[in-house]
């Protein structure tokens, strides 16, 4: 079976790693920089968009409103990147927010940045993913015609690349991050040259339409609430800024240094993005609605279903570049790449995350493991199926996505730089250096502010998006809550249960004695093999016992044991419904009432194979009765393993195999390989 799933493994994920070349795996700036903010470089795609269909509500006349949310949303990502410049610098370890609050708020605030987390980086695959394929589907129509099963399939591939290893796939990814940015920026600049320089006028595919205000004349609270939910859509735009402090072990030494460094490039880029292209669709007149079919008109009709919306940052490019030229295909198709690629932010921030809330016992074990290519395996293919599944139910669509977005962000971030500010107290208390008591202060006040602002738009995103969708955000963390908080009572429960008594227990003391019995079903060499070491192994009481299904090989066994003279008495017992499982359950039981201070000990023989298809012939009734004996107490199960020919077969196969690694070997640790050459010995 080994053999069978290694050989696809292998060509999809590549050749298993020791751990002892985990050091190699370690970013630089320039791949930790598009590896951990491919997300907020690329929301620049999206979050402008959303903040005009939110103003579309009121008309084309609300759009003068924009550039003053862009400064808000600027004003906040700063503020954002200067309190986590304080975080990665304070907890290097990569809890990032969890460890932070968990900390210096406690368990339970600890456990609620986490849920928040988790959905979050749930969400930005769902959405990357979903925006991708609509800027694709602008130019393929196919893309969009099935673009659910479409989004599937590039989180199914994106998902591999992951596998394939952190340094690895991030290599992938750099290319084009970094040809989008420069793609924007071109744009940007080239742009403005025509505009302010040139004088040219720059026109929008959809500038001659008109949009049909659902509410007209807007003013009072409601357009203060209108505005509000334009603000809290534009802060899409914040989203993954906090994986790079979940990130921080991945960076090259000094990590602090480097993963401060990555935060206040990605913040400087992620903003003169925004910007720019907030400014560009004023400039060239963009129109988007929230319901273009009805309410974005044409010539005085509507547009109809028919139309397709391409998004703003593909209309601005029609229109400084033109529409189907080199530049234009260019910024579409590094778009759309990098939209896809965004999601990496969450393929790091995720596993990572996983594997920390699995060292400390809230989620399975098996998050913490490495994989064979050093990556958190595991937590990956969970993160793909939790996004494929919400890809699914919201039918790939980024704008109904999107209204699930954001809550989960702000959530961390407002407990994060709370915690930070009980952290700067906490050591402000003990610190007597004038010097390290400055930068604390100023780093208390940077996320006193921090916390302050980002609770403010916490406030403002639960109270505008609430019933557009982040009520769906809000439940996710709340069964995320309640799950690792059961997993967590389970774990202390057992290991309460099983932690050594300081004083002599019933585990310490010696049983009465132990009643050894070797299941037999034909007299052959496994069966002798077993008979042979349990009358090795001290017992009380020793015997055979077998189930009596055919009476014709009953009476076989029967004479084949008289005639061998084999000393052990052989017990048959009937088994008129042909079981065999049952039957044995039921004579250990009566056993263990018998003499309930006496040990069972069962032995049971079992083949070793080589090949896959072997183990569907063979064992069944053994592991069928391990599983059931494993639930009576005071049982002890033993597999005495008989050698068939094809398993030495398939270890031979295996050691001439150069670079063969046994499936979790990894998991295991480094594996010291013997060196023939060097000590001239043979193993």
């Amino acid at each position: 079976m080994s053999k069978l799933t290694d050989v696809p493994k292998r060509i999809l994920i590549g050749r298993a790693l020791r751990s002892d070349k985990l050091g190699e795996t370690l970013l630089p700036k320039r791949i930790a920089l598009p590896v951990f903010a491919s997300d907020p470089l690329s929301s620049v795609a999206y979050a402008p968009g959303e903040v005009l269909l939110v103003l579309s509500i009121a008309g084309v006349s609300a759009y003068h409103f924009s550039p003053w949310i862009a400064v808000a949303v600027v004003v906040l990502m700063f503020t954002v990147v200067a309190s986590y410049r304080q975080n990665v610098r304070a907890y290097p370890s990569g809890g990032g927010d969890y460890e932070v609050a968990n900390t210096n708020l406690g368990p339970k605030a600890g456990l609620t940045v986490a849920s928040a987390l988790l959905v979050d980086y749930v969400l930005t695959v769902a959405v990357s993913i979903s925006s991708g394929v609509e800027n694709l589907g602008s130019a393929i129509p196919f893309v969009i015609e099935h673009k659910t099963l479409c989004a599937i399939g590039a989180i199914v591939l994106l998902t591999l690349m992951n596998l394939r290893g952190v340094k690895e796939s991030g290599k992938l990814f750099a290319i084009p991050t970094y040809l989008f940015v420069a793609g924007v920026f071109a744009m940007i600049l080239w742009g403005a040259f025509r505009g302010i320089v040139l004088g040219d006028a720059m026109h929008a595919p959809t500038s001659d339409y008109v949009i049909k205000p659902e509410h007209q004349g807007l003013a009072g609270f409601a357009l203060v609430f209108l505005l509000l939910r334009a603000f809290s859509s534009g802060c899409a735009a914040l989203t993954g800024v906090e994986a790079i402090s979940n990130g921080v072990p991945a960076f090259r030494k000094p990590k602090s240094k480097n993963a401060a460094t990555t935060l206040a490039a990605m913040g400087l880029l992620a903003v003169t993005m925004f910007c720019g292209i907030i400014g560009l669709a004023m400039a060239t007149d963009v129109k988007m609605a929230e319901n273009p079919a009805k309410d974005l008109l044409h010539n005085g009709a509507a547009v109809g279903a028919d139309f397709t919306q391409d998004p703003v940052i593909s209309q601005v490019a029609a229109a400084v570049f033109g529409d189907g030229t080199f530049f234009f295909v260019f910024l579409a198709a590094a778009t759309a790449l990098v939209l896809f690629l965004a999601a990496n932010t969450a393929y790091n921030g995720f596993p990572l995350l996983g594997s920390i809330l699995a060292q400390d016992r809230y989620l399975p074990r098996q998050l913490h493991t490495r994989g064979d290519r050093l990556a958190f395996s595991n937590g990956i293919v969970l993160l793909a199926g939790a996004a494929i599944l919400l890809v699914w139910i919201y039918g790939a669509d980024s704008t109904r996505l999107i209204q699930l977005y954001i809550v989960g962000v702000f959530v961390s971030f407002t407990l994060s730089q709370t915690g930070m500010v009980r952290h700067w107290n906490r050591h402000l208390r003990s610190e007597a250096d004038p010097a390290q008591r400055r930068h604390m202060i100023r780093s208390r006040a940077i996320n006193t502010f921090g916390a302050f602002f980002t609770g403010l738009v916490l406030v403002v995103v639960l109270a505008t998006k609430f019933t557009h969708g982040a009520w769906v955000a809000l439940l996710g963390m709340v069964i995320f809550f309640g799950t690792m908080t059961a997993i967590r009572k389970h774990y202390d429960r057992v290991a309460e249960e099983i932690a050594a008594a300081d004083t002599p227990s019933d585990d310490t003391i010696r049983p009465s004695r132990v009643h050894s019995i070797v299941l037999v079903s034909k007299l052959h060499r496994p069966t002798l093999r077993a008979l042979a070491y349990a009358k090795l192994v001290r017992s009380d009481h020793l015997e055979a016992l077998s189930i009596s299904v055919d009476p014709a090989e009953t009476k076989a066994l029967r004479d084949d044991w008289e005639r061998r003279g084999i000393d052990i008495p052989l017990k048959i017992l009937d088994s008129p419904y042909r079981e065999v499982t049952r039957p044995v359950i039921e004579y250990v039981k009566s056993l263990r009432k018998d003499r309930p201070r006496d040990v069972i000990s069962v032995y049971i023989p079992e083949y070793v194979v080589g090949h896959w298809y072997e183990h569907l012939l063979h064992n069944q009734s053994a592991l069928r009765l391990k599983g059931r004996l494993l639930f009576t107490p005071g049982v002890m199960v033993t597999s005495v393993p008989y050698q068939l020919e094809s398993s030495e077969a398939a270890k031979q196969r295996a050691r001439r195999r150069a670079d063969w690694i046994a499936p979790g070997s990894v998991r295991r640790g480094p594996v010291e390989r013997r060196q023939h050459k060097e000590t001239g010995t043979k193993s």
